[in-house]
C-alpha cells in the first residue's frame, strides 16, 4: 500500500500490509514489525491501526484521527515500564483487553514496542494471547534486533521487515533539528540505517561521544595515549548516562510506592534494586559499544582515504583530519586495527572492566598503528 505512512521506503512492509488492507484481505492476528530503529516501524504500525480500526466505522475519519491521538478506545499501545524491560505489568492490560469485545470497531489492535525487551515471564504470560487470540484481536510488535525476540514470540507472529533508511533521507530528518547539513551527513553514516542512533550522534551528547570514539583512534594513531588517557572521555559520557537512567529508575520506584501499600514497599524497593543494577550496566555497556563502533569506524575511514577511496568514508565532516591521519599508513594495518576494536566490543558484552578493556585496547592499538 503506498500510501500508508512508514512504509515508503520498505517495499517488503508495504506489500505484506497492502495485501492485508485490499478488499477480501485478510490480515493476521500478530505481525511482528522488525528492521533498524528509527526506520518507521512505529509511524507504520499507528497507520496500520488505524486502517484497521476505521475499516466498517460510521466515521473513518474520526477513527483514524483518535488512533493518531492515542485516544481510541479500541487501540492499546505498550511500552515498556523499565528503562529497558517489558515486564509482566506491561503486558497485563494487553491479556485483559483481549479478552473482551471492541468498544466500538470491529476489531481491537494491541501495539507492544520493543518486544526484544520482554522478560520470560512476560512473554509466557502474553503466549496464551498470541496463540489463541479472538477473532477480533491484532497485535502488533515491534522491535529492532529481531535476533533477541524471544522463539517463542517470534514463531507465532508474522514477520514484516522494515530497511535501513537510506543516509540522505536519515541527514535530511536530522537536519530538521538544526543541526548542520555536514554534521547531519556524517551523523547519518555514521548510524549505518539506525535512524534514531543518528539522531542520538547529532544531539545532546551525541558530540561528545563522536569525539571520544574520535579520540581513542586517533590518540593511538599518533602515538600519544599514555599523554592524553583517551577512554576517559568515552568512560565520561558512559557514567553520565548511566546515572541519568538510574534517576529515572528511582524516580519511577518512588512513584510507585506511592500506589502500594507500606507493607509491599520494601518488596518493590528490593526488586528495583536489581533492576536499577541491569539498567546500569545494560545503558552503560550499549554507550561504550557505540563509542568503540564510532572508533573502528574512523579507522576504517581512515583505511578507505589510504586506499584512495575517499567517497566511501562515513565521517564526511572531518575529512581534513582523515586525511592527516592516512598520510603514509598501511591500510592493512589499519584494517587489523579495526579487527582489535571489534574484539573488544565483543569482550564488553561479558562481565569485564571497562575501563580497563578500553586502556589495553588503546595501548594495543598504539602498538599497532602508532
Amino acid at each position: 500500500m503506498a500510501d500508508l505512512p512508514g512504509t515508503e521506503h520498505h517495499p517488503h512492509a508495504r506489500a505484506t500490509l497492502g495485501a492485508a488492507l485490499k478488499a477480501g484481505g485478510a490480515p493476521s492476528h500478530a505481525y511482528l514489525f522488525h528492521g533498524p530503529a528509527g526506520s518507521g516501524k512505529r509511524t507504520a504500525a499507528r497507520a496500520f491501526a488505524a486502517a484497521l480500526l476505521a475499516e466498517g466505522a460510521r466515521d473513518p475519519a474520526g477513527a483514524r484521527a483518535r488512533v493518531e491521538h492515542g485516544t481510541h478506545p479500541d487501540l492499546t499501545w505498550v511500552t515498556p515500564s523499565g528503562a529497558h524491560e517489558m515486564l509482566v505489568g506491561d503486558v497485563e492490560p494487553v491479556i485483559s483487553g483481549a479478552a473482551m469485545t471492541p468498544f466500538e470497531a470491529a476489531r481491537r489492535v494491541f501495539v507492544l514496542e520493543r518486544a526484544d525487551t520482554l522478560i520470560e515471564q512476560a512473554a509466557n504470560k502474553l503466549l496464551k494471547t498470541l496463540e489463541e487470540p479472538a477473532p477480533f484481536v491484532h497485535l502488533l510488535l515491534l522491535s529492532d534486533r529481531l535476533a533477541e525476540v524471544l522463539p517463542t514470540i517470534r514463531s507465532r507472529c508474522q514477520l514484516v521487515r522494515f530497511d535501513a533508511l537510506p543516509p540522505d533521507a536519515l541527514a535530511e530528518r536530522i537536519g530538521r533539528r538544526g543541526v548542520a547539513p555536514e554534521q547531519a551527513a556524517a551523523c547519518a553514516r555514521l548510524a549505518l540505517g539506525d535512524g534514531e542512533r543518528a539522531l542520538e550522534l547529532a544531539l545532546d551528547d551525541g558530540p561528545a561521544l563522536r569525539a571520544g570514539g574520535e579520540a581513542l583512534a586517533r590518540a593511538a594513531l599518533a602515538g600519544r595515549v599514555a599523554e592524553q588517557a583517551p577512554w576517559r572521555v568515552l568512560l565520561d559520557v558512559c557514567r553520565e548516562r548511566g546515572s541519568a537512567a538510574v534517576t529515572e529508575a528511582k524516580a519511577r520506584l518512588a512513584e510507585e510506592q506511592e500506589l502500594v501499600p507500606r507493607r509491599e514497599r520494601k518488596r518493590l524497593e528490593t526488586e528495583y534494586e536489581q533492576r536499577i543494577r541491569r539498567t546500569r550496566r545494560r545503558v552503560e555497556t550499549e554507550v561504550l559499544d557505540l563509542g568503540l563502533q564510532l572508533s573502528s569506524l574512523w579507522l576504517r575511514d581512515v583505511a578507505c582515504v589510504a586506499w584512495g577511496a575517499g567517497d566511501l568514508v562515513h565521517h564526511v565532516d572531518r575529512a581534513g583530519a582523515l586525511a592527516e591521519d592516512a598520510a603514509g599508513r598501511d591500510p592493512q594495518r589499519l584494517r587489523a586495527g579495526v579487527e582489535l576494536v571489534e574484539g573488544t566490543r565483543r569482550r564488553l558484552r561479558s562481565n569485564v572492566s571497562e575501563e580497563l578493556a578500553l586502556e589495553v585496547l588503546a595501548y594495543r592499538l598504539e602498538g599497532l598503528l602508532a
